[in-house]
């Protein structure tokens, strides 16, 4: 018998998650997103992803602020769901949340625990130079990441994907993965893991919040770990340095670039191309993006912003 599920998330990266899980049959007590929020240049308020793709879908949205009241708690029980299925929402799940389904809530993670628990593992990853990473269906408990796994997929890294890539690389490979460990529950045949018991050879590690701080590139660094920096901030926030453009000192992020051959101090340019020397190596920039104007291939730039040595960013 198909199980009667809770659908937990918000940003695209939950949505194809539960496409499949609609596809495969699973009958829907409620989908759960975060509320609408103003976006655009008109501040209107916008549905999340999850709640745009659910109503095309014709199932009942909810958008509680919290689910830590005594009502929104009763109401969640109220569903009499099997399991709850969690991908990126975005609120913090009480015992009483975690305890109300029949066989507990299932969570999505896009990482290899117990590496990169926390917010931002796809970012941290990248920036880490991480050769690989994954998804994980966990089943959830009171820690920060810190369930019993049941189902792992794994994918490579390379230096020429960004967040970005690896973000739309996942987003699928997870839903897949979901929609088969919630088939293997149906049958009663998922089976857990204790994520110590894994024998992975990752240490435990923290994808802490990405912090616009962090974003500002240092040309001091080894190129590839400038390359992975850069990498792991595209799209957004987007790693940043200031180019000369006019005589002036100009914002600019850096959204793609690869490794280049070339040597100098950190910072200098090194071409017409775009080539800028680090502490080992030195990248060329692909593509970047200033202040208020949308993203360009860097041979677009250069076309009307010629920049030639000798010249340094900052």
């Amino acid at each position: 018998m198909p199980l009667r599920l809770i659908f937990m998330g918000t940003p695209d990266f939950a949505v194809p998650t539960l496409q499949q899980l609609v596809a495969h049959g699973h009958e829907f007590a409620a989908v759960y997103t975060r509320e609408a929020r103003p976006a655009g240049r008109g501040m209107k308020l916008q549905p999340s992803p999850v709640a745009r793709e659910a109503q095309r879908l014709g199932l009942p949205v909810l958008t509680p602020r919290t689910l830590k009241t005594q009502e929104t708690q009763d109401q969640f029980r109220s569903h009499g769901a099997d399991a709850a299925v969690v991908v990126a929402y975005g609120l913090i799940l009480p015992q009483a949340i975690l305890d109300a389904p029949r066989y507990g809530c299932y969570n999505l993670h896009a990482s290899l625990l117990p590496r990169w628990r926390g917010a931002a593992p796809i970012n941290r990853a990248v920036m880490a130079g991480d050769a690989e990473s994954g998804v994980m269906v966990m089943k959830m408990d009171a820690g920060l990441d810190t369930g019993d796994v049941a189902m792992t997929e794994r994918i490579p890294i390379t230096d020429a994907m960004t967040a970005s890539d690896l973000h739309d690389a996942l987003a699928p490979l997870g839903a897949d993965l979901m929609a088969r460990a919630m088939n293997a529950l149906e049958r009663g045949e998922l089976r857990l893991t204790a994520q110590s018991e894994q024998g992975l050879a990752y240490a435990l590690t923290y994808a802490a919040k990405i912090d616009k701080a962090e974003a500002r590139i240092v040309w001091s660094n080894p190129a590839r770990e400038v390359l992975r920096h850069i990498h792991g901030l595209s799209p957004f926030p987007g790693a940043w340095c200031e180019v000369p453009v006019d005589g002036e000192p100009t914002r600019v992020k850096i959204l793609r670039c690869e490794l280049a051959e070339g040597a100098g101090s950190p910072g200098d340019l090194l071409d017409d191309r775009l080539t800028i020397a680090c502490k080992d190596g030195a990248i060329r920039v692909l593509e970047l993006q200033r202040a208020g104007k949308p993203p360009m291939k860097a041979a677009a730039f250069l076309n009307g912003t010629p920049l030639t040595p000798p010249l340094r960013l900052d």
